[in-house]
């Protein structure tokens, strides 16, 4: 089973990504996930620590393997130009332990009040907001990593690590914040089993 960190909204700042990468080895995760927003700072955002898109970018592009990743708000097709990774899906669909499917997407398309079609038990992983969390919907688990750049409601930065059925998200500095465990889906009374 893979270790993957998962991370969104770096909005252009080089000292975020410059940590985040420290993160991606400390954490020996085997691939990074990226939820949107890389290079820009977008309209209603201040501007990050370090903006420097071209230093990202050149980070970003050092990641081996290539990151996994979807669309932002602010993701243009000029972006997808100096990334040597695709960054325009809207949506990546990852099968999970008992049948589940983890669902990454930005979260200005696909979101709470716009689901992916899901089954009973999926997982819905989005950034966008800025603000980490886990949730449980009516019959999915909502996660967010929260902002590797720009949290707010003075939350920390923050990012996201899934191994062996858990999600962890933590402060950049790598201390957990919350925890989901996948359970069994298969005659489970637990509250957090879709049976």
């Amino acid at each position: 089973m893979s270790k993957y960190l998962i991370a969104s909204d770096l909005h252009g700042s080089a000292s975020s990504c410059e940590r985040l990468c420290t993160r991606l080895a400390q954490e020996k995760a085997d691939r990074l996930i990226l939820l949107g927003d890389l290079l820009y700072h977008g309209p209603r955002n201040d501007l990050p620590d370090r903006y420097d898109p071209r230093a990202v970018f050149a980070m970003l592009n050092e990641v081996t393997p290539a990151p996994l990743c979807v669309r932002g708000n602010c993701d243009a097709e000029v972006d997808q130009m100096v990334l040597r990774f695709p960054i325009m899906a809207d949506c990546i669909p990852l099968p999970l332990p008992g049948g589940r499917t983890a669902f990454f997407t930005h979260g200005h398309l696909w979101n709470t009040d716009n689901p992916p079609p899901h089954q009973p038990g999926d997982v819905l992983i989005h950034g966008h907001t800025h603000l980490h969390g886990i949730f449980h919907q009516k019959d999915y688990v909502y996660l967010n990593p929260g902002s590797i750049a720009l949290p707010k409601d003075g939350q920390p930065q923050s990012y996201m690590i899934y191994e062996d059925g858990v999600f962890t998200i933590k402060s950049l500095e790598g201390n957990s914040l919350a925890e989901y465990r996948l359970l069994e889906t298969h005659g489970c009374p637990d509250t957090d089993c879709f049976c």
